[in-house]
């Protein structure tokens, strides 16, 4: 019998407020005034605690802006030491050379600050004159959030909107699992692998985003200056961006579709500080910088989680270099394909490292049964019954066997 434990979800949404109140719009500029302030200390001070920069800086504010809620403040200083840390951490790699500076048109709310109406589709936010109503935007999917936990939020400006987002949480079951469900992510597919077969998803990710990054070359190049110029980059960048996470959206839901159907936990690769390590040569580092693998993994995961389905990271290292089998070394044999020096399994390169996932997956729930590779004969390898189904993302219909 397979083990069960709760875990919480967290998940945000957004909602486009029909009319903002100018008792709102007059916090943006003293709220952003605020940040920087406590941003400018906290990084003369090396300040990362917000309870330290609380403390210190508080009651000085709270003189200052008499007026306007102190929960106000609170979230400033929240705002503050979370932008110093992520630029403290950019800095040391190289990447952030001038001070942490706030630009954003954004105020945080916490749960002393705003109450949420689902049902009437309504947001209650203080202010320095009171509370007031904003009316909301409400569709189909925002209803299943009613009975979710309300948290955190933030008004958001761009442009002439004002959007408020707002964090949901609810506690899942999770259920263990004895298969488990190996995936491999790559630039135009994603294999799956399970003990009955391989299911190879085709999504075509790399020649999309290569298509959308010729279009803004040429639109950079023939196009000096003006608006028209960052109108067209916007535009184009908006589509790409929609039609990557329509795919993300549709892998996601196939990867847990499978798990559900063997009862497996999924297997992904602890692809964390990749980037670091991509150092080709220049048009190649560039296409797999572009490639957002880490995206389509939270998409992967928070919606297993969603679904009472578990995911287990593995370490990334040679699942695309050793063999399945016996675990020697495997060199390429045409294009793609893999040949072990040792046994003499012959696979595709995706296949192995789908093969490779799902081995370590079942030693991450069940590091007592099985060792570093699973001989043929043995669950959950059975060499010589891989059946590669191959399926397009758009529409997941299966396209060959």
């Amino acid at each position: 019998m397979s083990n069960e434990y709760l875990e919480t979800v967290k998940l945000t949404a957004r909602f486009k407020i029909k009319e903002i109140p100018n008792e709102l719009t007059n916090i943006f500029p003293t709220y952003k005034t605020i940040v920087n302030n406590l941003l400018n200390y906290a990084f003369k001070n090396n300040i990362t605690s917000f309870k330290r920069l609380k403390s210190e800086k508080y009651k000085d504010l709270r003189g200052k802006y008499k007026k306007l809620p102190s929960h106000y403040l609170y979230t400033a200083c929240q705002m503050a030491t979370s932008i110093f840390k992520s630029w403290r951490k950019r800095h040391r790699k190289g990447k952030a050379s001038k001070k942490p500076d706030f630009k954003g048109s954004v105020i945080m709310l916490d749960d002393h600050l705003f109450k949420l109406d689902l049902d009437k589709g309504l947001a209650r936010i203080s202010t320095p004159y009171g509370r007031v109503e904003v009316e909301l935007y409400s569709s189909d999917y925002h209803k299943k959030f009613k009975d979710w936990k309300v948290g955190q939020a933030w008004i958001v400006r761009k442009k002439n909107d004002y959007y408020l987002n707002v964090v949901f949480s609810k506690n899942i079951l999770i259920k263990e699992g004895e298969n488990v469900v190996g995936v491999d992510l790559n630039e135009n597919n994603v294999t799956i692998a399970t003990d009955e077969n391989i299911i190879q998803i085709i999504t075509n990710e790399r020649t999309i985003r290569t298509s959308y990054y010729v279009k803004r070359r040429k639109i950079q190049e023939k196009i000096r200056l003006g608006d028209k110029k960052k109108e067209l980059l916007e535009k184009y960048g908006e589509r790409e961006r929609n039609k990557i996470v329509d795919i993300y959206h549709k892998v996601a839901n196939k990867i847990i579709e499978i798990a559900k159907k063997v009862g497996g936990v999924i297997a992904l690769e602890n692809l964390k500080e990749i980037r670091e390590k991509v150092n080709y040569f220049k048009k190649l580092n560039g296409r797999l910088h572009r490639w957002s693998f880490r995206k389509l993994q939270e998409f992967i995961k928070y919606k297993a989680k969603l679904n009472g389905v578990r995911v287990v990271f593995v370490n990334p290292h040679y699942t695309s270099s050793r063999c399945p089998i016996c675990g020697g070394r495997m060199s390429p044999n045409g294009h793609r394909v893999l040949k072990c020096e040792c046994c003499g399994c012959i696979a595709d390169r995706d296949v192995v490292g789908s093969l490779n996932i799902m081995i370590r997956g079942f030693k991450a729930i069940k590091p007592k049964d099985v060792g570093s590779s699973v001989p043929p004969e043995s669950y959950p390898m059975k060499l010589g019954g891989w059946k590669v189904i191959r399926y397009a993302c758009f529409n997941c219909f299966k396209i060959s066997g």
